[in-house]
């Protein structure tokens, strides 16, 4: 069998320690050599494959959670989304997840961008949908991921990022998303 031919700027790996692993991620240290032959250790985070939702109802509005992050030390708005479980079809994570957060079940979902939230140091595949639509099951939102739920107008989006009030990465990609295809007629 023959060696893979190596592209000018790839990065050789040598080896990868595991340095800790919990439920949620696996953090290790990366042995790697650089194209011009330095070699230095890269810390890397491996984390399951995450899905959100973008809900979009009749009126322009988007359904976002209002929570804490305390890593941040920061409320902030947020699509409802999650982790997925072992073996988890993204979109019934997605769905499961808006209903529990929200209290509300997203209708047709359909892959709206998947990205890779930090490509130099963590692993992790995050989808995010557009559901049109959703029905309220009557189910209060998780207390533990939600202080309250909101129908934002899609028109106070771009200035609720720019004021800080939405800051997550996958929040950000997918509502930049639903801007960009409306803006280009492909919604």
């Amino acid at each position: 069998m023959g060696s893979k031919a190596r592209r000018a700027s790839e990065w050789t790996i040598h080896g990868e320690r595991v340095v800790d692993d919990s439920r949620r991620a696996v953090l290790s240290v990366a042995d790697v050599e650089l194209p011009d032959g330095v070699r230095f250790e890269q810390y890397v985070l491996r984390v399951p494959a995450a899905a959100m939702v973008v809900v979009l109802d009749d009126a322009d509005r988007v359904l976002l959670v209002w929570r804490h992050r305390f890593i941040l030390n920061r409320w902030v708005w947020e699509l409802p989304g999650g982790y997925l479980d072992p073996d988890e079809d993204p979109r019934v994570c997605a769905s499961r997840e808006v209903e529990e957060e929200t209290g509300w079940r997203p209708r047709n979902l359909e892959v709206l961008v998947r990205y890779q939230p930090m490509v130099g140091t963590i692993d992790q595949d995050n989808t995010v949908y557009l559901a049109r639509g959703a029905d309220n099951t009557g189910a209060a939102p998780d207390v533990n991921e939600t202080e309250r739920i909101g129908w934002l107008p899609l028109a106070e989006i771009q200035q609720r990022i720019d004021d800080g009030e939405i800051v997550g990465a996958g929040t950000v990609a997918g509502l930049l998303s639903l801007l960009l295809r409306r803006a280009g007629g492909r919604l």
